[in-house]
């Protein structure tokens, strides 16, 4: 019995073992003519496997850059499409750089950032005064939604400051809007589930006595 640990290295898995043994047979073959013959049917035969391949744009090009690549490019055959180049195939794409924020206050989310740059463009003016107080009341909310703890203006008006790096400000007398923090609310939840177990303990004794 043979494993496939002894077998030779599989370089597409989608067309199976037997596709990959006739490309390594094509090569052998000197003949230039039968070789040919032999490609071309292989090609055929690799496109029957894979019909959903001719849904693929150009899909006979991607049959025989899929065969060079199984004849490790070694394959001398008369090709209707150029040689697919191995260095620039099997490049390593460039590396994605990965954006750079400011993770102090990744807490605001990114729409902040989107809404602060909008602010900092606009004309000073009411409608500016107006929109920053708008972004920081939503940061206000935020805050609170991902925090244990209820946050102050002045906190809430700093941080703006320093996201928008000193463009918008509010001045000390401004007052955000109150914001109920999740404790207080979970508080209450739980305040109000606890009076409803105990109403309906109530009307379960007094309707035993009743009776």
């Amino acid at each position: 019995m043979e494993y496939n640990t002894q077998r030779g290295h599989l370089r597409l898995k989608e067309y199976g073992r037997h596709i990959q043994n006739l490309v390594e047979y094509a090569i052998t073959i000197t003949e230039k003519e039968k070789r040919q013959d032999v490609v071309d049917h292989i090609v055929h035969i690799m496109g029957n496997l894979n019909p959903h391949l001719k849904n693929v744009e150009d899909f006979k090009h991607l049959l025989w850059d899929h065969l060079h690549i199984m004849a490790d490019f070694s394959l001398d055959v008369e090709s209707p499409y150029p040689l697919p180049e191995k260095e620039v195939l099997f490049a390593k794409p460039a590396p994605f750089p990965y954006p750079e924020k400011n993770t102090r206050f990744r807490h605001y989310g990114k729409n902040i950032s989107s809404m602060i740059e909008k602010a900092s463009e606009m004309e000073e003016g009411d409608k500016k005064t107006a929109y920053t107080k708008c972004i920081a009341n939503y940061m206000k909310i935020v805050h609170n939604n991902w925090n244990s703890e209820t946050v102050t203006d002045e906190t809430i008006i700093n941080d703006l400051e320093i996201i928008s790096k000193g463009n918008l400000h509010l001045g000390d007398e401004v007052t955000l809007n109150k914001v109920v923090s999740n404790n207080k609310r979970k508080h209450s939840n739980n305040r109000g589930g606890r009076n409803k177990n105990k109403n309906y303990a109530n009307k379960r004794k007094n309707y035993s006595r009743s009776k």
